[in-house]
């Protein structure tokens, strides 16, 4: 090994210039080149609030991902014309060439056993799985054109929520805090919410901010217990000496980041800082215990328990408090027919029933407080289910469908989209769609024009290029805003 040349290898220009003197020619031509250099640079809070590119037609998004890919044939598709020709098999012209994750061959097309009925002024089509949706039928934006490019959980996610079906993005609710910091210095700008057990096949990543600064990740917090994990002050630390110790190490940051500049430094002093205030904000507006009655039985909600239903009613309280950004992950919507909690029968009456009743009060409760003109809300999964039977359960009394990636259903609800509005259709089965398309890409670029952001503006410089959620992709559904 050559210890002069792997020297010389982690020699890098900045540690040149600082080592060659402060008189050095080059650090004068630095200096000349960055407003107020390296070392007199200043720490600054990377979550102070900024404006948006223009005046946006929603403040903030609360994002219901119902993890697995519920099954849209189901709930809001309605395709008669494939009930008509359950179990005969599926067209060749429809399946030739395509792979699906359990299903090889010829398989049998499965029409709804679900009914469904028209709601609302617009007359949205809905299934009889989700009754609590329907009284809230005019607030309601479905889109049934929605498809992707993943047919698995994790690279599907990862794509719905980074822009990339690998890992290393930042995710959609980073970029938005990004791009417009906190409103409350007490709280952070994005929060997680995680039901049913199980963290997002995708795991923390959706989250994460990949190589964008990490103090604009999203919290994770609990609804039963403490409400984030590490905030608590260790035995024996009371809260003066916590502030104490905090202000030796803001101290501390602060002369590393005049020096350095290093964006992560920033960070943990916001971070520091952040967790101090949060110690008292975050117990208070985690307890829904001081709701009254008729709203906790509005939502299904019980003080204590770590349900979906919780999860909403908290979600409303964090909006309210100025969160930009909250994110809510419920697992086991993966009906393959394996079991019957999978059943698109009694399964999905059972899985909506704990789930639709919080949705549909979420969104009255918002309209009561006059919160629902500028907060959007939105719900679905990272892709559809298939119009034929899974090929693993097809001989099965149990009914399930496999993964689909080429057409599926969203739902929007509130600022600046049209409500009891329908758009875009897929063919007669269900197998792809003939009108009005849109990709996981357009509708980032839709929730970010709706927060305000042209998303080819909101970028960050990475291993020399610029990076956007959006990818080099992305449209604005201009057809469903208000």
């Amino acid at each position: 090994m050559n210890l002069a040349f792997e020297k010389l290898q982690h020699q890098t220009r900045r540690q040149f210039l600082r080592r060659a003197g402060q008189f050095s020619l080059g650090a004068i031509a630095l200096e000349t080149l960055m407003p107020r250099g390296l070392a007199a640079a200043a720490p600054t809070d990377p979550m102070v609030s900024r404006p948006p590119h223009f005046a946006p037609r929603v403040k903030r998004i609360i994002y219901l991902h119902m993890s697995g890919g519920p099954p849209h044939l189901d709930l809001l598709d309605y395709k008669p014309e494939l009930v008509k020709r359950d179990g005969q098999y599926a067209p060749d012209d429809f399946v030739k060439g395509k792979k699906f994750a359990f299903t090889t061959g010829t398989p049998r097309l499965m029409g709804t056993p679900r009914t469904f009925k028209q709601y609302g002024a617009g007359g949205t089509w809905m299934s009889d799985a989700m009754p609590h949706f329907h009284s809230v039928a005019d607030e309601l934006c479905v889109i049934n054109s929605m498809y992707t490019d993943q047919f698995n959980h994790a690279p599907a996610e990862l794509l719905l929520f980074t822009g990339s079906p690998r890992q290393g993005r930042p995710s959609m609710g980073s970029w938005v805090t990004y791009g417009l910091g906190t409103a409350n210095e007490n709280l952070p700008g994005f929060v997680v919410l995680v039901s049913s057990g199980t963290q997002p096949s995708a795991g923390q990543a959706v989250w994460g901010t990949g190589f964008i600064p990490s103090v604009y990740q999203g919290v994770q917090c609990r609804s039963k217990g403490d409400p984030v994990l590490y905030v608590s002050d260790p035995a024996g630390m009371d809260r003066a000496t916590r502030r104490r110790t905090l202000d030796a190490l803001r101290e501390l940051n602060e002369l590393q980041a005049a020096e350095l500049g290093h964006p992560e430094t920033l960070t943990r002093i916001s971070q520091y800082e952040l967790a101090f205030r949060m110690q008292t904000s975050v117990p208070e507006v985690m307890d829904i215990s001081r709701e009254p009655a008729s709203v906790l039985e509005a939502y299904g909600a019980r003080p204590g328990d770590s349900s979906f239903a919780n999860n909403c009613l908290l979600g409303r309280r964090l909006l309210e408090q100025g969160v930009r950004f909250v994110q809510l992950f419920d697992w086991g919507w993966d009906f393959h027919g394996t079991g019957p909690r999978e059943d698109i029968r009694d399964g999905l009456t059972q899985k909506m029933s704990r789930t639709d009743k919080p949705v549909a009060a979420l969104i009255r409760d918002l309209r009561q407080r006059g919160l629902l003109d500028d907060t959007l809300v939105v719900w679905g999964g990272e892709f559809g289910r298939t119009p034929f039977r899974e090929g693993r359960t097809a001989a099965s009394d149990i009914l399930g469908r496999d993964h689909f990636p080429d057409a599926f259903s969203i739902l929007l609800a509130g600022g600046g989209v049209k409500g009891g509005f329908t758009y875009g259709r897929t063919d007669e089965l269900g197998f792809g769609v003939v009108k009005n398309k849109v990709h996981v890409h357009d509708l980032q670029a839709t929730l970010l024009h709706l927060l305000g952001f042209d998303h080819t503006r909101l970028s960050y410089r990475f291993q020399g290029r610029d990076f956007r959620l959006t990818d080099v992709h992305g449209e604005i559904v201009r057809d469903i805003l208000a």
